[in-house]
């Protein structure tokens, strides 16, 4: 595998700094460095509740809070 020259000159230049031993420990931590990143940056995703068990999970049971609907009746209508 050939390296892009300018990548090459980097990474060279690391290894001349002390950051690296290598070109395969350069790699290897830029490659572990990209998979740590990507699985912070991943989501989570959360099971969906519906309405009812997110109101069981609340702090309202137990609230005295009445949550009934209230009857909805017809207009009247003159005949």
């Amino acid at each position: 595998m050939e390296l892009n020259p300018e990548i090459e000159r980097w990474v060279q230049e690391e290894i001349r700094r002390g950051h690296f031993h290598s070109v395969e420990e350069a790699i290897e931590r830029a490659v572990s460095a990209l998979r740590d990143k990507s699985q912070l940056e991943q989501p989570v995703r959360k099971h969906k509740k519906n309405f009812a068990q997110f109101l069981l999970e609340s702090p309202l049971p137990g609230s005295g809070l009445k949550l009934e609907r209230q009857k909805d009746y017809p207009r009247p209508i003159d005949l």
